[in-house]
Order: C-alpha cells, then sequence, then structure tokens
C-alpha cells in the first residue's frame, strides 16, 4: 500500500494468479463464453477477451476488424486439435505440458498462434531429446519451422556425434544435398577420415540403382589425402562403384598426388587435406607436474575448462616430475619421463579422469627429460630428450593394448627440448637443442615406413618452445634462440609447404607448452627470462590475435599438458538412445 496525504494506492499482488483460475472454471462451466473454435469436427468455447489478451494470432484477428472478429463460431485450420486444446489452456493458466508425444504438434500450433514462448519451451525440450536416431529429423523439423535455436542445436549435435548418427535409419532417408551438406562441414569430429568415406558409401548403397550416380559428389568432399596409403589402397581403390567410375578414379589419383608430389598441393583444392575440428567439442586442459616458486618438481595436476575459463585441482601424481611428456589417449592421460630434482625418469604414469586416480605403466626403456611425446594411431611415442648425460636421439612407441614400449627408428639429430607434434598422419618434431647448437631444423617420423626424413624449417631457431596443430595448420610459439627468449610465432602451412609469422604473443615464454582447444591455441606457462610463469593466453586464429586468460593457480611454469576431449556434459560414453 502506497500513498500520500489526500490518496492511497492499494495493489493486490496475487489478483492475476487468483483471477485467472477462476476466469478458466468460468470456461470449464461453459458461461459467459462468446467464442467456439472449431477444428477437425471438434469444439472448443473460450472468451475472446483471454485470447486477444494472450494469444496474438487472436489479438490480431479480434482486435483489427476481421470478418472472425463478429463471429461467435470459427473454423481453425493448420493445427491439431490438441494442441489447440492445450495452447487455450495456456492462455488461461499460463502452464502447459510438453512431452515427447506432443511436443511437435505443440510446437507446430505455437508458431501458428504466434505464441513464441510456447514453442521456445518446445524447442528447449527437444533439445532435450536429442539423439543419434532423431537429430536429423529434429534438424529438420527446426529448419521448417525457421527455429534457428532447435535447428542449430540439432546441427552442432550432429557433427558432436557424426559416427553414431551414420548409423540411424534417418541418415539413410536424406536426400542427397542434406548429405552433401553435412559432409562438407570442417566441424564434423571424427577420428578419422575413414568414418566420412565410409558413411558416404553406406548412403549410396543403401539404393545403389539411384544413388551410384550422386557418389563422385560425395567423394569430393571426403578429404582422402587424411587417409593412410594403406587405407587407399585395400579399401579405397579396391571399391567396385569406385573403380567403375571415372570420375571417383579421378578424385584417387588427386589424393595420391597430395601424398607423392608435395610441390602440386597449392594447385589443388584447399580443403581437401584440412583436417576437420570439431569446436563444439570441449576440451580439458591438465596442466602436470612442472615447477613451484622454489624451483623444485611439483606432482600437482590441475584442470582448465575453456568454456568456463576457470582452473581447478586434480588428483596429484604419485611423483613429482617437471620437463615432462604429456600425451593423451582414448580419455586417458600419460606422464611420460622428466625430471624429479634428482633424477631424470623413466617412469610413466596414467590418469583416468572418470576414476580420478593415477596408475603406474610400463617405464620407458631410456630416461628422458625434456623430451616430447604424442598420441598418433592409438599408440603413444616418446621422441628424444635428455637423460642426465646428453640429448637423446631415440624414438620409442608404447602399444597401450600390451602395455609395452618398443624401440622405433631414430632421428636424423639428437634433440632435447624439441616440439612434438602429430600432423598429417606423421610425427613432426621441431627445433630443439642437442647441447652444443639450437635448431631451426624440423623432421617428420612417418609410422607407416618407419622413416624419418628432412621437413621445412622454421624461420627462427627455438627450443624450450611450444607446438600444436589447429585447422590444418602447425603452430610454434616461443622458446629461446641461444642468446633472446622468444614470443614470436610461426604457423606451417602445408599446402604452400612454408612458415610464416603471425601475431606474437604478448609475454616471452620459454619452456611453454602449447595445445590447441574447441578452435583456438593456449600458450600456458613458461619462464620469461626472469621468472617462471603461471600466466595463459589464447590464440584465435580468425582474429590473428592472443588474449590473456585466467593464471595458473598451482603451478609456476615448465608444465606438461594435455587435453581430454568431453563429449557429454557429465561423461565421455557415447549418447544413450532415450
Amino acid at each position: 500500500m502506497a500513498g500520500c496525504r489526500d490518496h492511497t494506492i492499494f495493489t493486490q499482488e496475487d489478483l492475476f494468479e487468483k483471477g485467472f483460475p477462476v476466469m478458466q472454471e468460468i470456461r470449464r462451466e461453459g458461461k459467459l463464453c462468446d467464442v467456439t473454435l472449431k477444428v477437425d469436427g471438434q469444439s472448443f468455447t473460450a472468451h475472446k477477451l483471454v485470447l486477444a489478451a494472450n494469444i496474438p494470432y487472436f489479438n490480431a484477428m479480434f482486435l483489427h476488424d476481421m470478418v472472425e472478429s463478429r463471429l461467435s463460431e470459427i473454423e481453425m485450420r493448420e493445427i491439431d486439435p490438441s494442441a489447440l486444446e492445450a495452447l487455450i489452456n495456456f492462455a488461461y493458466s499460463g502452464r502447459i505440458l510438453i512431452n515427447n508425444s506432443n511436443v511437435q504438434n505443440l510446437m507446430l500450433g505455437a508458431a501458428f498462434l504466434q505464441l513464441t514462448t510456447v514453442r521456445e519451451a518446445c524447442a528447449k525440450h527437444l533439445i532435450k531429446e536429442l539423439t543419434p536416431s532423431n537429430a536429423l529429423g529434429i534438424r529438420k523439423f527446426g529448419s521448417e519451422l525457421h527455429c534457428t535455436a532447435l535447428a542449430g542445436a540439432a546441427d552442432t549435435y550432429i557433427q558432436k556425434w557424426f559416427a553414431s548418427v551414420t548409423e540411424s535409419e534417418e541418415f539413410l532417408q536424406l536426400g542427397e544435398r542434406e548429405l552433401r551438406d553435412i559432409l562438407a562441414r570442417d566441424e564434423l569430429h571424427v577420428d578419422t577420415e575413414e568414418l566420412v568415406f565410409e558413411a558416404a558409401l553406406r548412403w549410396v548403397k543403401h539404393d545403389t540403382e539411384l544413388r551410384t550416380e550422386c557418389l563422385p559428389g560425395l567423394l569430393s568432399l571426403v578429404r582422402m589425402p587424411l587417409l593412410t596409403p594403406q587405407y587407399l589402397t585395400d579399401h579405397v581403390a579396391t571399391e567396385p562403384l569406385i573403380r567403375s567410375s571415372h570420375l571417383c578414379r579421378d578424385l584417387l589419383d588427386e589424393a595420391r598426388d597430395y601424398m607423392l608430389m608435395p610441390e602440386r598441393r597449392p594447385a589443388m583444392r584447399s580443403f581437401v587435406a584440412r583436417p576437420r575440428c570439431c569446436s563444439d567439442i570441449v576440451g580439458l586442459i591438465y596442466a602436470v607436474g612442472g615447477l613451484a616458486k622454489c624451483g623444485g618438481s611439483l606432482s600437482t595436476v590441475e584442470v582448465f575448462h575453456p568454456v568456463t575459463g576457470l582452473w581447478t585441482m586434480a588428483e596429484r601424481m604419485s611423483g613429482t616430475r617437471s620437463r615432462v611428456g604429456v600425451a593423451t589417449l582414448d580419455g586417458r592421460l600419460y606422464a611420460i619421463g622428466g625430471f624429479n630434482g634428482r633424477d631424470r625418469l623413466a617412469t610413466v604414469e596414467v590418469f583416468d579422469p572418470r576414476a580420478g586416480t593415477w596408475e603406474q605403466a610400463t617405464p620407458m626403456n631410456y630416461r628422458r627429460s625434456a623430451l616430447g611425446a604424442v598420441a598418433l594411431n592409438k599408440d603413444i611415442y616418446v621422441c628424444g630428450g635428455y637423460d642426465g648425460s646428453t640429448s637423446l636421439s631415440s624414438v620409442e612407441r608404447y602399444d597401450v593394448q600390451l602395455n609395452r614400449w618398443t624401440p622405433v627408428a631414430s632421428m636424423i639429430r639428437q634433440r632435447s627440448a624439441a616440439g612434438v607434434v602429430a600432423f598429417e598422419g606423421k610425427i613432426f618434431v621441431l627445433g630443439g637443442h642437442d647441447g652444443l647448437s639450437i635448431f631451426e631444423t624440423v623432421e617428420c617420423y612417418d609410422p607407416q615406413k618407419g622413416l624419418w626424413s628432412s621437413g621445412p624449417s622454421m624461420l627462427t631457431k627455438r627450443c624450450r618452445l611450444g607446438a600444436a596443430a589447429l585447422n590444418g595448420k602447425l603452430y610454434v610459439c616461443g622458446g629461446y634462440d641461444g642468446s633472446v627468449f622468444l614470443k614470436t610465432v610461426e604457423a606451417y602451412d602445408p599446402v604452400t609447404n612454408s612458415w610464416s609469422y603471425v601475431a606474437p604473443m604478448n609475454v616471452t615464454r620459454s619452456r611453454v607448452s602449447l595445445v590447441a582447444v574447441m578452435g583456438r591455441l593456449y600458450g600456458i606457462g613458461g619462464y620469461d627470462g626472469f621468472a617462471n610463469l603461471n600466466t595463459v593466453e589464447v590464440y584465435d586464429p580468425q582474429r590473428d590475435c592472443w588474449e590473456l586468460v585466467s593464471s595458473m593457480r598451482a603451478h609456476e611454469g615448465g608444465v606438461g599438458v594435455g587435453v581430454i576431449p568431453v563429449l557429454t556434459d557429465d561423461s565421455q560414453e557415447e549418447p544413450e538412445e532415450r
């Protein structure tokens, strides 16, 4: 109650809350109703005033001198009777039940009656119910209703769970144009391009007679240079549908030329060798081990969530490790070798984020700190490092299934503190030093041939650098060139077979870790020539700029870093059908 000297204003806060249920009861009794809505032989009585006040469609009908405004009976079309009844009840109560049985009819009815809030509520319900077997149908439904939120969410789901979606009946019923739209996307989350090839072939073989002529167009969207030579030879080249098509054989030859003749790559279609990158996949960044303020090695582990921008603590390792190699494979994180403050280590620990526990794995054959570690083709490789007396050229491969390390061909040069990255089906080792010289040179290991070869040298010699692959390019950042601590950044483009500078970091960083997450690069920690760093910055390749984000909480640089993708909000398991 409010007032002044000569008057008082009284407000009953619950008037509408109490009044509308009374109007609903009056309607149920058929009293004071002045309009009957008819659809498919069913009739619903109501009050024009209530409908006009709460449903935009009827507001326009009754208040703008339309013919229906003078009628007591109105024939309705293009709406389901049960949906109309539910939406009339909503106009009186503000409540509506949405379930899997009525959601589509309700959403269609809400769109027809211009009830935006109900339409949005239906869209949110459908988004929660997305599965591999219905995502394509929901995307089509959202597009037909021009509901960008629903269509966009379904698109994101399809990209994120592409492999599972392609096994659905809806996938086999797609039209060619819809399928081409999906296969062309950079954002598909696939472990290997084989999945894309096999999905296209499966769709064609579902109706070979009518769809065979579509195969060349679909195959042109498969990034065949990303397939292994063995797969091209054993599966693509031997497929009868491809062998019988001149256009398909041309595409196969293009892939072979790309692999065998790098000098021709600039003339080829630019997207064919660009790895797909699903920026919708959240990857948690694990910072492992590293250095304390006093310079000692740590067992500490912390985790950065790129969506929230926050660091949180994770389970510690059993031992301390700095200059540690880190790799991730099948949702697990491997901390390999390093320095514990006294000794170079050969030991290996494995972290399972679902259980929140570390376990010991088989040690390497050699002690290594300042090593490079990377996962490729379901194995983990470690390259070079320092054993306490010399830089190493040796390389080992870890078979996860057998829990066994075996030597593979050694690098051309001894290298420690180098960048090591899996890129285009090979292992790239970049820069580093041998105890005497710091390198700008690059070498590549082809696991199919078991051989190392020289790659294109960087523009700057660097050791203790960060290296990562993103959007079909190889990036290196920071490091030390023998006289200067660096903040410069270079990118290697395999199409032009050349390096070029991009925007430098904001902070000088040696011993920096670099990882790619959600379409961006994160430069983590390091040493600026005066102090160890806990700061982190992120690079946006679209804007070519670096920005500082939240600093680590418990580390002072020198960390090993790995990324574990999180495919759902609460698990990494395949989505379940509901």
